[in-house]
């Protein structure tokens, strides 16, 4: 099924997302990746808060490359979810609402998207520049350090993705899988 939804979205949102939806996703969400997660736990250990309101947010395992003149960025194809695995479950606890990268994700994570009514979204790897077309603006807030790892606000517009994971804790890399198998 093909959807519209706005970012941030509330867990009664998610939980209207089901596993193979086709959803263009419109509004801010956020860039990433291992090592802004790891910046983003350490905040954590020391009792400190994160760089922006993680509630109803939506994270995009992507580090752009750089933006061409006129543009707000370069490719921004998304990156393997599970390098960002062992950070997920405490920032799903903290409110976050979905992610957005590629391949499969671990059992502890799929645990904590069904606790937290969370999902996760693939984007289509190696279509980094057809992504871009959707990304009306690109801000960096946070680690600049990093570079291409730095945190980066992102407003969409129509961003194409597809559940992979719901928050019933339905897999498609499982139901795909099966159904490949019996043909």
């Amino acid at each position: 099924m093909e959807k519209r939804c706005f970012v941030p979205f509330s867990r009664d949102e998610a939980a209207d997302l089901k596993v193979g939806d086709y959803v263009y996703l419109t509004g801010v969400i956020y860039t990433a990746r291992d090592a802004a997660h790891k910046r983003m736990q350490e905040t954590l250990d020391r009792g400190g808060e994160l760089p922006f309101d993680i509630r109803g947010n939506v994270i995009y395992y992507m580090g752009p490359s750089p933006a061409r003149e006129g543009r707000p960025i370069g490719s921004a194809g998304p990156t393997t979810a599970s390098r960002m695995d062992r950070y997920t479950p405490a920032l799903l606890d903290l409110g976050m609402a979905g992610m957005i990268g590629k391949g499969r994700r671990t059992e502890e994570v799929r645990q904590a998207m069904i606790k937290n009514g969370a999902v996760y979204f693939a984007a289509v790897g190696g279509a980094g520049a057809l992504l871009s077309r959707s990304i009306l603006s690109s801000e960096v807030i946070a680690y600049e350090d990093l570079g291409t790892e730095a945190i980066r606000r992102l407003e969409i517009k129509d961003f194409p993705v597809i559940v992979v994971m719901d928050c019933q804790g339905n897999n498609l890399y499982e139901t795909a899988l099966r159904v490949y198998c019996k043909e």
